[in-house]
């Protein structure tokens, strides 16, 4: 009974320093709720596990031994080894949250390295394929939603902004006069994003043909730029959903996501001659090595024009590019 009653306590002092965790990550770190979800179940599928396998196990007595285990755990569960990692670094950072307030001496995760595998590459749409979603998303011009999908479009091509943000963002937000929007991105962080004449074309005609009488007809007012049929604000769902309906009415085929916009615009900009450094701050990358995945589009692009503006790349008959000049 006693070793019961300890094991209960143990388990609502764990419930209570997850519980923490989370407030710290939605508080602090001003983390998107998803992401919060997506730690806290991460966090809840470990307590889980260790309960099958024991269950008398505490956050303070997890060893290697233990890690070890999970991690064969999540093979066997046939996790790829991409949610495998999302996993363990979720895990490695409630444990360095939990050091870092004095719960528990060691992080047990510190030192779990995954092999490395060569990172997916983006998938981008091509010129033509941007012109068929527009095309698409247009239609006939005779329904309001016509008019806010072609700008949705627009906007996340021209922006390179997240679903998420694009959500978010408000008339406030917007500077007509110059152009630029403040995007409020990952972690409460915010940066400045120019958007170009094609996105605020379509912007006053989604006002016009749509916002504005969507909005009178349902009685709503508030500042969000996107809305769904009924003036409420659009959420991120909605936009996805949205945008995977154009998808599919295109003539367009495979896997496609609107994400895509956002790999599109990073790659028009690099094969435009952005540097990589502004195309991290344009895309809100806290890292340059995220931005970097984007270089493999732009390899080709390198090559040609180095072949055309650089007098010793291609053989004229004096000597192959590996041979001395006689």
């Amino acid at each position: 009974m006693a070793e019961k009653d300890i094991t209960s306590d143990q388990s609502q002092l764990e419930t209570d320093w997850v519980q923490l965790f989370l407030t710290y990550l939605q508080v602090e770190r001003r983390y998107a709720v998803n992401t919060v979800t997506a730690y806290q179940e991460d966090l809840q599928e470990f307590i889980q596990f260790m309960k099958d396998n024991g269950g008398l196990k505490s956050f303070t007595t997890i060893d290697h031994l233990d890690i070890r285990v999970y991690l064969s755990y999540l093979y066997d569960a046939h996790y790829s080894r991409t949610s495998t990692a999302r996993k363990i670094s979720s895990l490695r950072s409630f444990y360095g949250f939990l050091v870092k307030n004095d719960l528990v001496k060691d992080n047990p995760f510190v030192y779990v390295n995954l092999k490395k595998h060569p990172s997916t590459l983006p998938r981008f749409f091509y010129d033509k394929e941007i012109d068929e979603l527009l095309k698409t998303a247009s239609g006939d011009g005779s329904k309001p939603l016509q008019f806010r999908d072609r700008a949705l479009i627009e906007m996340l091509y021209a922006t390179g902004m997240r679903v998420s943000e694009c959500a978010g963002l408000r008339y406030q937000d917007l500077d007509f006069s110059t152009h630029m929007i403040l995007v409020h991105g990952k972690g409460d962080k915010e940066r400045y994003v120019p958007f170009g004449r094609y996105a605020s074309d379509a912007l006053d005609a989604y006002e016009q043909q749509c916002r504005t009488p969507l909005m009178t007809k349902y009685h709503q007012q508030h500042d969000y730029v996107f809305i769904n049929r009924y003036g409420h604000p659009l959420t991120s769902a909605g936009i996805e959903y949205a945008l995977k309906q154009v998808m599919k009415q295109s003539s367009l085929t495979g896997d496609i996501h609107p994400h895509m916009l956002r790999h599109s615009f990073a790659t028009q900009m690099l094969n435009g001659g952005a540097d990589l450094r502004t195309v991290q701050e344009l895309l809100g990358h806290s890292s340059l090595s995220t931005t970097q995945i984007y270089t493999h589009v732009t390899k080709e692009n390198l090559q040609a024009s180095y072949r055309n503006y650089f007098p010793r790349a291609v053989d004229h008959g004096r000597g192959g590019p590996d041979e001395p000049e006689s």
